[in-house]
This record gives C-alpha cells, sequence and structure tokens, in this order.
C-alpha cells in the first residue's frame, strides 16, 4: 500500500469509529427515554449537546492549536466519553424503568461533553494529514468522510436489531465504539502546535483569533446562517424515530416492519448520506457554498414536508422514504460542505479553532435552541391526544419545521453574497 493510501485508510478508520459512537444512540436515544417515562424530556437531552456545543468544541480546539497536538486530544476526549456513556448505561441496568432524569442525564451530559468536540478535532486532523500528503481536501476528503457515515448506519443497524434500541445497551455500544477509538487516536498522524508563537494580546494568548472571522460580512453572514440551519440538524435526530414508533399505537400500523424497525428505517437517511457526500466535489468546484447551501434549505424543507405527510404503508412509505434519501443532501451539503468552506477561508494557524466555532455556531447555538423549540411545537401538537389526533398533530409539528426551512432558503439567497470562482 502506497503512503497516500496508507494515510487514507488510516483516516477511514478514524472517521469509522468517531460516528459509529454516535450513531449507537443518537437516532434512538428517543425511543428508550418514550419508554422510561421520559418522553417530555427528549428535547433536554439533545439540547445539551447544543449547549456543550457552545464552549466545548472551540475550546478544544484552541487546545489542540497551542497546547496539545489535536490527535491526541481525540483520543483523551473520546475516552472520558466513554467512561460517562458507560456509567449512564449502568444508571440505566440498575433503575430498569424507574430510572429518573437525574439519575442518567448527569453522566449522559458528561459523555456528550466531551464527545461533541471529536467531529472537529477529526476534521482538524484529516485536513492537516492530507495538506501535509500534498492531496487537495475537497476531493479526498469526502470519500474519506463517507466511512464515518458507514459506522453511523452500522451502529444503528446494531441497536435496532439486537432490540437495544429500547433500552440501556445502546449507551453500552457507543462506550465501546469510544475506547476503540481511543487508543486508536493516539497512532494518527502528528498534528502541530503553536507553543512557541508569541502572544502580542490577550486575544493570541487565549488562541481566541478565530471568532475575528465575524468581522468578515461574508463569514458572519455565514456563521449566522449556520445556526439557523443548526436549528434543523437535531430535529429529526430527536423526533423522527418517536414519531415512527407512534404509529404503533394505531391498529392499522402496529404491525407494519417501518414501525417495529423504526431504526433501520430512519437509517435510509444515513445510506443516502454516504453517496451524498461523493457528490460534494463536484458540486462544490461547480456551483459554489452558496448553491450548495441552498440546496440544503430546500432538502430539509422537502425532509419535514415528507415527513408530515407519510404513514408506515403503501405510498405513505413512499414519502418516508423519500423523507429519508433527502436527508442526505440535506446534512451533508450543509455540514461537510459548509466544514470544507470555513477550513479553505481561514489561516492555517487557526483551523481548529475556527472548526470550533463552526460546530458552536450549528450544533452549539443551532442545536441548543432548534432542540428546545422543537419540543415545545411537538408538545404543543401532541400533548394529552392519542390516536389519530394524536398523528393529526405530529403532521402539523412536521409541517410548521418544513414552513421555518422554506423562509430560510429565501432569506439565505438574498442576504450571502458570494461570487463563486470555479477556477479558483
Amino acid at each position: 500500500m502506497n503512503p497516500k493510501s496508507n494515510l487514507k485508510f488510516r483516516l477511514i478508520v478514524m472517521n469509522f469509529l468517531i460516528f459509529a459512537v454516535w450513531g449507537a444512540y443518537l437516532c434512538s436515544l428517543g425511543i428508550y427515554l418514550g419508554r422510561v417515562g421520559m418522553g417530555a424530556k427528549i428535547g433536554q437531552f439533545f439540547a445539551i449537546q447544543g449547549v456543550i456545543s457552545l464552549f466545548m468544541p472551540t475550546l478544544m480546539g484552541i487546545v489542540a492549536d497551542r497546547w496539545i497536538p489535536a490527535q491526541k486530544l481525540l483520543g483523551i476526549c473520546h475516552f472520558l466519553s466513554a467512561v460517562f456513556m458507560a456509567v449512564a448505561g449502568w444508571m440505566g441496568l440498575k433503575y430498569g424503568n424507574a430510572v429518573t432524569f437525574g439519575q442518567i442525564f448527569p453522566w449522559y451530559a458528561l459523555a456528550v461533553a466531551f464527545f461533541m468536540p471529536t467531529i472537529a478535532l477529526g476534521n482538524s486532523v484529516s485536513y492537516n494529514a492530507l495538506t501535509k500528503a500534498g492531496m487537495d481536501t475537497v476531493k479526498d476528503f469526502p470519500p474519506i468522510r463517507v466511512f464515518g457515515t458507514i459506522g453511523f448506519i452500522l451502529s444503528m443497524w446494531i441497536v435496532n436489531f439486537t432490540g437495544f434500541k429500547n433500552d440501556h445497551n445502546q449507551l453500552f455500544v457507543s462506550a465501546a465504539w469510544g475506547i476503540i477509538l481511543a487508543v486508536y487516536a493516539f497512532t494518527l498522524p502528528n498534528c502541530p502546535v503553536n507553543r512557541e508563537k508569541k502572544s502580542s494580546s490577550l486575544v493570541d494568548a487565549f488562541g481566541l483569533r478565530a471568532f475575528t472571522l465575524f468581522k468578515d460580512a461574508k463569514m458572519c453572514v455565514f456563521f449566522i446562517f449556520s445556526f439557523l440551519l443548526g436549528m434543523c440538524l437535531q430535529v429529526t435526530n430527536g423526533f423522527a424515530t418517536p414519531y415512527l414508533d407512534a404509529f404503533g399505537q394505531l391498529p392499522e400500523y402496529a404491525d407494519a416492519f417501518a414501525v417495529k424497525n423504526n431504526v433501520f428505517l430512519s437509517s435510509i437517511s444515513q445510506v443516502s448520506e454516504t453517496l451524498c457526500i461523493l457528490l460534494i466535489p463536484f458540486c462544490l468546484k461547480r456551483f459554489g457554498i452558496k448553491k450548495v447551501m441552498l440546496i440544503s434549505f430546500f432538502a430539509w424543507f422537502l425532509r419535514f414536508a415528507f415527513l408530515g405527510a407519510g404513514n408506515p404503508t403503501g405510498w405513505g412509505l413512499v414519502l418516508f422514504i423519500l423523507s429519508m434519501v433527502v436527508y442526505g443532501v440535506a446534512f451533508d451539503f450543509f455540514n461537510i460542505s459548509g466544514s470544507l468552506f470555513v477550513d479553505q477561508n481561514t489561516d492555517e494557524s487557526i483551523r481548529s479553532s475556527a472548526q470550533g466555532v463552526f460546530m458552536m455556531m450549528t450544533n452549539g447555538l443551532g442545536a441548543t435552541i432548534g432542540s428546545l423549540c422543537a419540543q415545545a411545537v411537538v408538545n404543543h401538537y401532541t400533548t394529552g391526544k392519542a390516536g389519530t389526533e394524536l398523528m393529526s398533530g405530529w403532521t402539523s409539528a412536521w409541517y410548521v419545521f418544513a414552513g421555518f426551512a422554506l423562509v430560510l432558503a429565501f432569506l439565505f439567497a438574498a442576504l450571502f453574497k458570494y461570487k463563486h470562482n470555479p477556477a479558483k
């Protein structure tokens, strides 16, 4: 195996493991919480990811830029995350269906606190290694990142077909992946740190230079819409599978494959994601970041609209499947393309910090406010309802989310000023 192929393989394994950790619980946690009486608190479990992302990815990015190489920090974070996730799982094992919010949430929050920075750290490790090897990040990173989604899918399938989607064991699966990655991370290519750089201001001393990107009008608008689009990210992660599970209350849908295997159905979203990632190099170079982001906004609109209009059988199931398919475009054309855009528009000395800021705006502010608002919308339309009335309420909630995404698309088209140069 030549050096470049060997490097790609090593980064493939890293990305696979990072997202396998996340896939073990992200799309199935809502089902478990609903079954132990915490359905009304799903939004809080997903919002904490956003709260943590307000500061942890940025903080860890600063540490990686200035003190601890990114690959080593990646390993440390995953080890701590795995330990806390295992404790959360043990709480679920110990107390069973009687487990309370106070018994499991603090440990889950700590696990998430050390996991969320690792997505940006993984991007930094990949971009640094590819650049040093003389490779093109826009061309070579997306095929590597595909295997992150494959890892996510594999974890989803494991918890679906083992039945772990219904209980605390999904947290143990996540912890096991995390321990493997914690060890593997220390074998990855070294990333530079700027220990010898003289600090001429408090901004430099604390590694906050990445926040000066907000002075650039183009980057400022980009980050603001990253925040707004980030509000969409956790809506389906938190509520899609509980929504599909709720169809089981209706006799005509109770035995439907889509209801009994709702996490597997949801994994079609990630299968689509693996294919759409491969389109990113072509689309970014051909259309530029503005058009790619607009495609993402409209895909989110279709994602929510199809969920609202669908059901688990017949043509309704076709709409559900279409919703899963367009998710790949919705997620990748924003999340992966946005990360590459930030990497290409920042100085090398602050790239880890800049990735942290991007994560802060999307998975921090966006996910926090989006999760809490989504919970409020879902509660408004579904609380105290059952049967067909309950499912009608769910439909209304999905249409509210679809309308939000559509409005964002038109605002972004009007406000983001960017001229694409395909030859650059």
